[in-house]
C-alpha cells in the first residue's frame, strides 16, 4: 500500500494518542473502534494487537490505516517497521527491545514517524540522538493492558520531557477520571488504550477526555508540532 500522507514528521499531533486493543470490545472491529475514537477527538492512533499476525495482521492493520487516512490522522504500527513500511504507515512506535531507530529509519527514510518508548533519561537522550521524533514514557498510573509495565514517578516523566528537545508522550493507565493529576508536566500529549477502548461509547468516551485535556495547561506549549 502506498502512503499518501507525504511527510507526516511535520504535522504530527500527539495530544490525543489512542492505541487499540480488540480485547475490549472483541464484538467491534477494529477499525470501526477507530473511527469512533477518531471522532471523539483522537489526534493520532497506533496500532497495537499482538494477538494477530500473517495476513489478518496486514488485512486489518490496513482497513484501519484507510480510515484513518480518511480523516488525515497518523497511523503508527507497533513494533513492527516493516508491516508500518509495507501497508504504507504513518510510522512504527519502537520498545527498546525492538528494532534500533537507525536501522529503522535506514528503512523507512526520511518522511516517516518514528516514536521510542523511553522510560530513562538515559533512554530519552539516547532516543533522540539515534533519531526519534517522539518518545513515549511511563506507565504513569500502572497499566491494565501490559503485564510488563512498570509504574513511572511523575517527577521521573518530568526530567525526561527536560532532558530532550523532542515530544514526551505520557501512557499508561490514563483516563478521564486521573489524567489532570499530570497537569502541568510538559508532555505533548497523552497516549491512552482503556481510556477510549474501554468506554462502553467509545466515541463519547474519547470526546470527554479531549475536553479535559484541552482544558489542561499544557507546557509544552508552542513546542508541539
Amino acid at each position: 500500500m502506498k502512503n499518501n500522507n507525504g511527510n507526516m514528521r511535520e504535522k504530527i499531533n500527539l495530544k490525543l494518542y489512542a492505541v487499540t486493543d480488540r480485547r475490549m470490545h472483541p464484538d467491534i472491529p477494529v477499525k470501526d473502534q477507530v473511527e469512533m475514537a477518531i471522532r471523539g477527538g483522537a489526534t493520532i492512533v497506533q496500532y497495537r494487537e499482538k494477538e494477530l499476525t500473517g495476513d489478518k495482521l496486514y488485512e486489518e492493520a490496513g482497513s484501519v490505516k484507510e480510515v484513518c487516512d480518511r480523516y488525515n490522522i497518523p497511523f503508527i504500527i507497533n513494533d513492527d517497521a516493516n508491516l508500518a513500511l509495507k501497508i504504507g504507515a504513518s510510522g512504527v512506535h519502537l520498545g527498546q527491545n525492538d528494532m534500533d531507530p537507525r536501522d529503522a529509519r535506514m528503512l523507512l527514510g526520511n518522511d516517516m514517524i518514528i516514536g521510542v518508548t523511553a522510560r530513562t533519561k538515559e533512554q530519552a537522550v539516547t532516543a533522540e540522538k539515534n533519531g526519534a521524533d517522539y518518545l513515549g514514557s511511563g506507565a504513569v498510573f500502572g497499566s491494565s493492558t501490559k503485564s510488563d509495565a512498570v509504574y513511572m514517578e511523575k517527577a521521573v516523566l518530568t526530567s525526561i520531557c527536560e532532558s530532550v528537545n523532542i515530544p514526551v508522550v505520557a501512557i499508561g493507565g490514563i483516563n478521564s477520571g486521573n489524567i489532570t493529576e499530570l497537569k502541568g508536566i510538559p508532555v505533548a500529549g497523552y497516549a491512552v488504550v482503556g481510556g477510549i477502548f474501554g468506554n462502553d461509547d467509545i466515541e463519547e468516551g474519547t470526546r470527554r477526555l479531549r475536553e479535559i485535556i484541552d482544558n489542561m495547561d499544557n507546557s509544552y506549549g508552542d513546542r508541539e508540532q
